[in-house]
């Protein structure tokens, strides 16, 4: 049977897919990254989240949620993440149920160790087919792997001052 509903776009969704599966097939598994620690992907994706929106101070739920996997998944990227040094833990002075994830001194000095990997091994490459692409059919492409994602954005919510204090584990 013809799978011909795709059209002229069927190559594209052939390599929308395929990134897909392979993202998805190493997701899981830890790698060193050329550093010392074993973290997966999705545990640089917090690692990653944390930093870009470390003044914020949101909540697991909330972090969890606009990364787009449960809370279960989370707390245990989370934990495995604490138990390595690289994050650490705090609830707010008024909720101790009100956990906070801060990226620690170790955590960031990894991070960097694995953006000039990442850089060198992959990245360096895609930025450099993106600089001959005009800006406005890279935004266009964000929307279709927005849309492939099936994405949701998230309102922010309105900010609460608090003081953060470490959990001692």
């Amino acid at each position: 049977m013809a799978v011909e509903w795709m059209g002229k776009y069927r190559t594209f969704v052939e390599k929308i897919i395929k990134y897909g599966n392979s993202y998805a097939d190493s997701y899981k598994k830890e790698y060193h990254y050329n550093t010392v620690f074993l973290f997966s992907a999705a545990q640089i994706q917090v690692l990653e989240y944390l930093l870009e929106n470390e003044d914020k101070n949101q909540n697991m739920l909330e972090i969890a949620k606009r990364l787009g996997i449960s809370k279960s998944a989370f707390s245990k990227h989370v934990k495995k993440m604490v138990e390595k040094g690289l994050l650490e833990k705090y609830h707010t002075s008024d909720n101790k149920k009100n956990i906070i994830i801060k990226v620690s001194t170790i955590g960031k000095e990894v991070y960097s160790q694995y953006v000039q990997y990442a850089y060198e091994k992959c990245f360096k490459k895609i930025f450099s087919l993106l600089d001959e692409i005009p800006m406005q059919y890279i935004e266009k492409m964000e929307a279709i792997l927005d849309i492939s994602a099936s994405a949701t954005t998230e309102k922010t919510k309105q900010k609460k001052e608090v003081n953060l204090i470490l959990i001692e584990e």
